[in-house]
């Protein structure tokens, strides 16, 4: 399935002692990385669930508030192919312990912020460090574990992710409500302190075995199977959030649910998402083509699902739940995928698909918001079932050959 490397080798690439038989998988360190990614998804999600307060307490609009999440994402998008360039001469254990350090200092001041420019930056920061990250992660892994369990390391890797998705928004609203928005950074800030702990006492040094170039991520891009993989990337992303940024006005329109039974189906969708991350990786060990092509294609039943019979609250609910669980099987796939086609070049396969996906959210929402306004939400759905098919057939007929 790879292709030979050509040109620049990245900071990634494994010596003897990092080869797909390493006979002791460093877990604790895999366990690390989970917490940093917890800490990242938390930080990032905040402002949504203290927007108002926060938005008061700074005299400023909700709009204004809302461009600390803009922020995010775009500085996010500008790291994750970059990173490895900007830091191809150090150890990637200083690496990661650096970007945790964003990541604190982010919610710092985003807990000390006395106006709108002070959040951006601490925003922008985060950014840095969520991009950089997501970027480094698989590689990481890949260094940690033999390439056979690199979808059970992904898996343990993005349980952060799904944790967080579960519990930041609800959480954070909470304490924002009873001790105020600045105490939810602050409680943000100790658990990026806790990750960085857990990783300086378990990640191993980690040297960079070459020299990363903006040539590089040309030469990975002319690989068909990364070009493959982001396509696919490129359908899921968009066709989900095109689909699910407007899921609780359908909810409240079709099905005409009450809102407190909307926060128990999106609880739903949150639990799901945590089961479907372990089952992408079970089903990525066994077979990658089945893991990145059945995920796309439940998502799009799902859509199909509540375009057909959302009428019904429980199969509405009960669909949402399948979505949630198929969106959070893809990641793992995905990331799978993409190491096994650049196993030399795997920041630069990172960082590719993180600015991919990125890219795809914006795109995703816009279009999801213009077909909203002019044809109502139903229509949202359908391009979601649309992508996403069409992400399924990709990765089944052109996907990954083999598990490995």
């Amino acid at each position: 399935m790879t292709e030979p490397a050509t040109g620049v080798i990245d900071a990634t690439v494994l010596d003897s002692s990092e080869s797909d038989e390493r006979s002791e998988p460093a877990w604790g360190a895999v366990v690390s990385l989970a917490l940093g990614v917890f800490g990242l998804v938390t930080a990032e999600f905040l402002p949504a669930s203290l927007l108002t307060r926060l938005a008061q307490d700074l005299g400023i609009t909700e709009g204004a508030a809302g461009q600390a999440v803009t922020a995010t994402a775009v500085v996010g998008a500008i790291a994750a192919p970059t990173m490895a360039i900007v830091t191809k001469r150090l150890d990637r254990r200083l690496v990661m312990w650096g970007l945790t350090v964003l990541l604190i200092v982010s919610n710092l001041l985003a807990a000390f912020a006395s106006s709108l420019p002070v959040l951006l930056a601490a925003r922008v920061v985060l950014g840095v460090a969520l991009g950089g990250f997501w970027s480094m992660s698989a590689a990481m892994a890949m260094r940690l574990v033999p390439m056979r369990l690199m979808p059970r390391a992904m898996s343990i890797i993005l349980t952060g992710v799904s944790v967080a998705t579960v519990t930041a928004a609800p959480v954070g609203a909470y304490v924002g409500d009873v001790w105020g928005w600045r105490t939810a950074f602050m409680i943000a800030a100790i658990v990026g302190a806790l990750a960085l702990l857990v990783q300086i006492a378990t990640l191993p040094k980690l040297p960079p075995a070459g020299v990363a170039s903006f040539g590089t991520l040309l030469e990975v891009l002319k690989r068909p199977m990364i070009r493959v993989a982001l396509l696919v990337v490129l359908l899921v992303a968009s066709g989900h959030f095109a689909g699910f940024t407007y899921v609780r006005p359908y909810l409240e329109q079709v099905p005409v649910l009450p809102i407190e039974t909307i926060s128990l189906v999106l609880l739903a969708y949150g639990i799901g998402g945590f089961f479907g991350n372990f089952a992408g990786g079970f089903m990525a060990e066994r077979s990658l083509k089945t893991a990145v092509g059945l995920a796309p294609l439940l998502i799009a039943l799902s859509a199909l699902v509540l375009l057909t019979l959302g009428a019904s609250p429980v199969t509405a609910a009960i669909a949402v739940a399948a979505w949630g669980f198929a969106f959070g099987a893809v990641p793992v796939g995905l990331q799978t995928w993409l190491v096994r086609a650049a196993p030399d070049q795997a920041e630069s396969a990172g960082g590719l698909m993180v600015a991919t996906f990125q890219v795809a959210i914006a795109m995703g929402a816009i279009f999801g918001g213009l077909l909203v306004d002019h044809a109502g939400v139903a229509s949202a759905f359908a391009y979601c079932g649309t992508a996403t098919l069409l992400a399924a057939l990709v990765a089944f007929l052109l996907g990954p050959k083999r598990a490995s």
